[in-house]
């Protein structure tokens, strides 16, 4: 018999709920049982198919094509689909409902631009667009998803794994019961989780979703949005210090030291400290992609305003011809992207700037900790604590301090 979490968990072993006795199960959550993930979208026409063998069929499950037959494309008018063969020959009945590609036979998942994914791809028409659906198990997305959050990980640290994954799950939990009234519960970008689907799959994230299997955080009842990051620079960020909004209790400023030392847990991260620097132009570029700083030609000075309780800028006020601007919180991230287009490490920073002529700022050299907005886990703090021999359980009470734990159902 399997022994994972889940039976460690119902025994009392978890150490963020109290113990409890052997017969007292963990409280169950309601959640959809099936997950809604945006793929992609494409305005009037979009293809169907792939490598694998599938089917075609409409909301009724009449199939309309299969895989051994030509190709085929998902056309729209406003929001009414139809399928049509490229051969010309064949054209299916406009329909104001989805159609959908399944697998046929013994094949394993659908394809979608050279990827498999597990589950369904669902075609909806919007307004402008028809757009790409893959619904799946919330279990089988995570396979797609928990791999790449954390990335490459060793046996060694299966335990900052199995932390990961009942993040990951929690958030999509929350994601989908937001969702119940919508055609789609969560994209598959960084806007939310980047989902990769099987070509994503390992066998220690695999291993690590199965012995955590239906387990999330919860706070007062309701399961949380676990959110997680790169690298917190040796103290995690409360939500406030990053984002527009309120506060929430499990979501607060923790120290990642380990203890008896000055080093943190995450100091393995490549990103841990950092420097960036940005010419006037640079700057001034930056700047003109903002609404308020459209008409900006000169900088004249750059410093940070204030620090949070965690250490990190509170702002970055910058001093131009066309008045100051204030950059606060993610802002700073956005506002800040390298050449490349790379959003700003972290807003735990120092600013110096160098004058240059005319009293304008010559050069703004940062220097900075962590990777991330900092809020919820630092998977490389959870990475570094699993090495050191902790489990998931002591990993997640660290970062989301008096949350309990519920199963899914």
């Amino acid at each position: 018999m399997k022994v994972g979490l889940v039976a460690l968990l119902t025994a009392g072993l978890w150490a963020v709920i109290p113990p409890t006795p052997p017969e007292q199960q963990l409280s169950r959550i309601k959640a959809p049982s099936q997950l809604r993930v945006v793929l992609a979208s494409g305005r009037d026409e979009v293809p169907v198919g792939g490598a694998t063998p599938w089917k075609l069929v409409d909301a009724w499950s009449r199939t309309h094509a299969r895989g051994t037959e030509v190709a085929w494309d998902i056309v729209r008018d406003g929001r009414r689909l139809r399928a049509r063969s490229r051969d010309g020959r064949s054209v299916t009945a406009w329909s104001e409902e989805p159609f959908g590609l399944v697998g046929d036979g013994t094949s394993d998942g659908v394809s979608w631009e050279g990827r498999r994914y597990r589950g369904e791809l669902r075609y909806v028409a919007t307004d402008t667009a028809i757009v790409v659906v893959n619904v799946l198990p919330i279990e089988e997305y995570l396979r797609g998803v928990v791999p790449l959050e954390i990335g490459p990980r060793k046996p060694n640290e299966l335990a900052a794994v199995e932390a990961q994954a009942i993040a990951a799950r929690s958030y999509t939990v929350v994601r989908a019961l937001e969702g119940v009234t919508q055609p789609w519960d969560l994209t598959g970008k960084a806007t939310d989780q980047v989902y990769g689907g099987m070509s994503a799959e390992t066998a220690l994230s695999d291993n690590a979703i199965r012995t955590t299997e239906g387990l999330v955080l919860t706070w007062g009842g309701q399961v949380v949005r676990a959110p997680y990051h790169s690298t917190c620079g040796g103290t995690t960020a409360a939500p406030t210090e990053v984002w527009q909004g309120g506060a929430d209790a499990w979501l607060r400023s923790v120290s990642d030291r380990v203890p008896g030392s000055d080093k943190a847990w995450c100091e393995i991260s490549p990103r841990f400290s950092w420097e960036r620097e940005f010419s006037h132009d640079q700057l001034v570029t930056a700047l003109r992609r903002l609404p308020q700083a459209r008409n900006v030609r000169e900088i004249r000075a750059a410093g940070v305003s204030g620090v949070t309780p965690s250490g990190r800028a509170r702002s970055l006020v910058l001093t131009t011809d066309a008045g100051a601007v204030a950059l606060a919180g993610n802002e700073m991230r956005f506002a800040l992207r390298s050449l490349g287009g790379e959003i700003l490490n972290s807003t735990y920073f120092s600013a110096h700037s160098s004058p240059g002529p005319g009293g304008r700022v010559q050069q703004l050299r940062l220097r900075g900790r962590g990777n991330g907005h900092g809020v919820g886990m630092c998977q490389w703090g959870a990475i570094g604590r699993a090495r050191a021999g902790m489990d998931a359980a002591s990993i997640l009470l660290a970062y989301y301090p008096g949350t309990r734990l519920a199963q899914i159902q």
